[in-house]
Formats: structure tokens, C-alpha cells, sequence
């Protein structure tokens, strides 16, 4: 074959080939929280034997001890409802589970819950106190705000015995939750949301879980 045949059949080959994969941009790294990271400010948080976190309280709350950046994944197991029942602090009888996001203290702080019952599906709040601290002594349910999505899709109902992961991001006031891998609402949380700052962390109401709080390094 001349020369130039043998270059028109080069180029005629690379017309044809299958372009190299590009990398896929990895995805921001998130590390388990064991038992010794957390402060529990309600409740009470132990470790399982195989090193997650149990739940059988009616009540719990818990932050990271180390604050980063306001983005966590929950992987938890339903185990049922707690003996014990305990509304909440306006009388409504709620069973959930979910992640705290710049959790600067228990009246400053975005919330991102499942909620399990009376009435399934996921509810985003702002909590905004400025300068109050303690919910016993100061705010208490005061400045709740929940915020409508821009977009969303239904969650699963969770079933006793059922798996999920709930991961939650913020950027800037733009927030984004994900059930199972699946985007579930995507919203504004206002640039309130951006006066108070603090570490991820957990909060359950009236629900059994082995559980697992994944954060940021």
C-alpha cells in the first residue's frame, strides 16, 4: 500500500473509533461518624455490635463534635416504634428520622426529615432564633419555617425492617436531598438559612434505628 492509501485508511480508522471515556468528576468524599464523634443533646445515641449507631429512645438529637461542611448522608434501618411515645413540643404525636445541617445550636438550624408517620414524605425547616440558644429556656418550637421545594418527587414509604440513605447538600442557600441515589427536592432555603453556621447531625422522634451519619472529613 503507498503512503498515502495507508494514511487515508489511518484517518478513516480513527473516524470510526470509539472516543476515550472521560473521568467522571469524584464525587465529594463523606467518612463515618462513630459513637465517640458525636455530642448527643437529647436522648441517647449507643453502638451497635457491628459498630452503627442505635437508637430506642424516644427522643434523640445529636451533632458532629467537628464542624464542616453542610453536607451529610443517614443510612438507616427501621426497626419500629419506640415503647415509649413522646409527642413533640406542639402536641403533635410524629414518628421521623433526619439530618441536621448547619446546626449552630438547638433554636439555629436546618432540619431535613423523613417523616415516617402520622403523614409520610419529607419536610425541609429552617429553624432561625438570632441570639437564642437553648429550646428548654428560650425558643422552643418558635421560628419554624418550612420551605416549599422547586422541585420534588414522592419518597418511599418505609416499611419495618426497610434500608434507606437520606443525603442532604447545601450550597450556599440552595439545597438539594437525595432518598436511595434519587433526587428528591431541590429548593431555595433563603439567605437566613446562611446566618447561623454549625456542624451536620441527627435528630429521631417515637422510631427504633441502627443508623449510620456519614459527613465530610
Amino acid at each position: 500500500m503507498s503512503p498515502r492509501l495507508a494514511l487515508l485508511a489511518a484517518l478513516l480508522s480513527l473516524v470510526g473509533a470509539t472516543p476515550p471515556a472521560l473521568p467522571v468528576p469524584e464525587r465529594g468524599r463523606l467518612v463515618r461518624l462513630d459513637r465517640a464523634a458525636l455530642e448527643v443533646t437529647h436522648g441517647a445515641v449507643a453502638r451497635s455490635a457491628d459498630g452503627r449507631l442505635q437508637v430506642d429512645v424516644a427522643k434523640m438529637r445529636a451533632v458532629s463534635r467537628v464542624k464542616g461542611p453542610p453536607v451529610a448522608e443517614l443510612r438507616f434501618t427501621y426497626l419500629g416504634p419506640t415503647a415509649e411515645q413522646a409527642p413533640l413540643a406542639s402536641g403533635e404525636l410524629r414518628r421521623q428520622v433526619g439530618l441536621k445541617l448547619r446546626a449552630q445550636d438547638g433554636c439555629n438550624v436546618v432540619y431535613v426529615m423523613w417523616r415516617l408517620a402520622p403523614k409520610p414524605g419529607l419536610v425541609v425547616s429552617v429553624k432561625r432564633n438570632p441570639g437564642k440558644r437553648s429550646v428548654r429556656d428560650e425558643c422552643g418550637t418558635l421560628g419554624y419555617r418550612n420551605v416549599p421545594p422547586s422541585k420534588t418527587s414522592p419518597v418511599p414509604v418505609v416499611r419495618e425492617g426497610a434500608t434507606h440513605v437520606l443525603r442532604a447538600e447545601m450550597n450556599g442557600e440552595q439545597l438539594r436531598v437525595q432518598v436511595d441515589g434519587r433526587s428528591v427536592w431541590e429548593g431555595d432555603l433563603g439567605a437566613e438559612a446562611l446566618t447561623f453556621d454549625g456542624p451536620v447531625g441527627l435528630r429521631s422522634d417515637n422510631g427504633r434505628f441502627t443508623l449510620e451519619l456519614l459527613a465530610a472529613p
